[in-house]
């Protein structure tokens, strides 16, 4: 498997996107891959092209979609169904879909071997929302370990949004694109979990009242030294 080649899980979305600004500062050949599983926020994904076109250069590579429906099917959540986003008795919130990324990280491997490449990078982050526990550092070091020993593979997952804020992943972006950057993010990408696209904000689209618009406008506000 190539070093210099990875695979970034891109959904549209804030974080995503900047880890697609990370990795193609790192690596000569990057490709993307985004799972349509029947979400509730699937207008996420159509962002995607926008953002690729806007990162557009020679590492760019291709870009690769699966559908997980059977994930959408299986899942009773409020990001699979018009249910309220709150939090459950056991702590975690509505929006947490059982085995998300662990079934994304297993697809995302079997892809990336046979594209031969080694690197797989991810925007989980348990620093602002750590409610999902598939988000959670342990969490990944052990999908890694579990994908190397099954797929007898060397396998590296970059988490480059783990232990930062939302406030400083606008600053990684500044840091990698400068204002071109920011403003590609804040304007194309959209992390509303409710999907909406035509409404914007200064911090970019979504409804504004949900918990992703929530943190990606107090993140805005912070880094912006806004309050």
């Amino acid at each position: 498997m190539r070093d210099d080649a990875a695979l970034v899980l891109l959904s549209g979305g804030q974080d995503s996107a900047t880890c697609l600004a990370w990795a193609l500062a790192r690596f000569a050949h990057v490709e993307t891959l985004g799972f349509d599983y029947g979400q509730r926020h699937r207008a996420e994904l159509s962002r995607r092209d926008a953002l690729r076109a806007g990162m557009a250069g020679p590492a760019l590579a291709e870009d690769h979609m699966l559908d997980l429906g059977v994930l959408g099917a299986l899942s009773d959540t409020a990001l699979t169904r018009e249910a309220e986003i709150a939090f459950r008795a056991d702590g975690l919130p509505t929006t947490f879909v059982p085995g998300r990324n662990l079934i994304f990280l297993g697809f995302a491997a079997a892809l990336a071997m046979r594209r031969g490449l080694r690197h797989i990078v991810l925007g989980v982050c348990e620093t602002d929302y750590s409610g999902y526990p598939d988000c959670r550092d342990d969490s990944i070091k052990a999908m890694q370990v579990a994908l190397n020993l099954g797929m007898a593979a060397r396998f590296v997952l970059h988490t480059p949004l783990m232990w930062r804020d939302k406030a400083a992943t606008w600053q990684l972006a500044e840091e990698l694109g400068g204002p071109a950057l920011v403003e590609l993010i804040r304007a194309e990408s959209l992390s509303c979990y409710r999907g909406v696209e035509d409404a914007m904000h200064p911090w970019g689209r979504g409804c504004g009242d949900c918990p992703a618009c929530d943190l990606r406008a107090r993140g805005w506000r912070a880094w912006r030294g806004d309050g």
